[in-house]
């Protein structure tokens, strides 16, 4: 977290250790980023990936950016937000027979894991 972002574990993440980094500022899509926002985005963004690579040891992870759907990119109900994906588990038949997901995870002992971290940022 800092002035211009917060980084966090969704309370329904669907992998373990999910991520979203949001910005503070109410911005349905990323076109809207500041000048002033792009340090503070970078900066978040290197420290929860190093988190990641140093607490999990280097796990291959998606990265996607979410942003309002075309036509409502005038609308405030919508915050763009990146969603951070580690890919530590193989999807089986429970999954792909059911399209749900398993999270072994609570996202409350994630955030705690990479809050408390080993990586040194």
């Amino acid at each position: 977290t800092n002035s211009e972002f917060v980084a966090f574990i969704p309370y329904a993440a669907h992998l373990p250790f999910e991520t979203w980094v949001t910005p503070r500022r109410q911005q349905p899509t990323l076109d809207l980023v500041q000048p002033d926002q792009i340090r503070p985005l970078a900066e978040i963004l290197k420290s929860v990936l190093l988190k990641l690579y140093v607490g999990l040891e280097n796990p291959d992870f998606n990265l996607t950016i979410d942003t309002a759907p075309r036509g409502d990119e005038d609308k405030e109900y919508f915050q763009w937000h990146i969603r951070i994906l580690p890919r530590l588990a193989t999807q089986a038949g429970f999954e792909l027979g059911s399209g749900m997901s398993i999270n072994s995870v609570l996202p409350e002992d994630a955030a705690t894991f990479l809050r408390n971290g080993n990586s040194s940022d």
